[in-house]
């Protein structure tokens, strides 16, 4: 468990229009395709069985360690598979999300899964192998079964393994969502403190209030390297962070924004963004 206390913050902000449409898996070729999904897969789906924890909700109930999807996940809310034959020295593979494009930690066996919480309507999942040669990608169509869809979503990603940035944000009421209080009364959330590198940490919320908003990236830790007899080296690599700003996710009104910011040494704090909602 880290152990600091919240200072300045770094804020990321992005602001996009969402371009999947509905359709079935794209690949024809499925013989020829080293990229598997089990989930999502395409076509129409609704919700999750209730008490699943399918959707956002405000109850932060994730891991605080890795991306690993919790024992429980509903696979209406999971992203999984495999990239067959991955050299184990691989770099990571490519997951791109309704446009927005980011690293893919994967095992030595080649395979992946994470958490991620769909918005309503049309949604895109792609998986790329470390070269870029093979991919599979699905669309599908999601109903969330009765959940409060996010009208304001952040998402951080970065680009190397085993670091640990931290997403923060600041609402126009003052709170403060961090991975040390990561659900606010305002009902903004952040949904996992990754400290192994890569991401995606995620905050949303349902009813965004008006005023200015404040994106922060910190970079807490630096990387780690074990050596052959297992020790652990601490490195301080430069590692590049990616902010994406989303309000009204899965809407004809949908915005979407990215902004990548060269994160070079521990423990800085990097203002982002500031922004006004709406």
């Amino acid at each position: 468990m880290k152990l600091r206390y919240p200072q300045v913050f770094l804020f990321l902000c992005s602001f996009c229009a969402l371009p999947p449409t509905f359709a079935a898996d794209a690949d024809a070729d499925a013989d020829a395709v080293t990229v598997t999904l089990d989930t999502p897969v395409g076509g129409w789906r609704t919700g999750a069985v209730e008490g699943e924890g399918e959707n956002y909700r405000q109850t932060v109930n994730y891991p605080a360690s890795s991306v690993n999807t919790p024992v429980g996940q509903a696979n209406t809310a999971r992203i999984s598979g495999q990239i067959k034959a991955t050299p184990k020295s691989a770099e990571p593979g490519r997951l791109i999300v309704n446009g927005i494009s980011m690293p893919l930690k994967i095992d030595a066996a080649g395979r992946f899964d994470r958490p991620y919480s769909f918005p309503n309507g049309s949604n895109s999942v792609e998986v790329r192998s470390p070269d870029g040669q093979q991919r599979h990608r699905t669309q599908f169509l999601h109903a969330s079964g009765g959940a409060t869809p996010a009208k304001l979503r952040v998402l951080l990603s970065w680009d190397s393994d085993n670091t640990d940035l931290d997403l923060h944000l600041v609402t126009p009421d003052g709170a403060h969502i961090w991975y040390g209080d990561r659900v606010a009364p305002n009902g903004a959330a952040l949904d996992v403190d990754v400290t192994t590198g890569y991401g995606p940490e995620i905050f949303s919320m349902p009813a965004p209030i008006k005023g200015q908003y404040l994106i922060y990236v910190n970079y807490f830790g630096g990387g780690y390297r074990s050596d052959e007899d297992g020790q652990a080296d601490a490195v301080q690599p430069l590692t590049t962070a990616q902010v994406t700003v989303i309000t009204e996710e899965g809407t004809p009104n949908e915005k979407m924004e990215t902004f990548v910011v060269p994160m070079r040494a521990v423990g800085e704090l990097t203002l982002v963004r500031s922004f006004s909602y709406p």
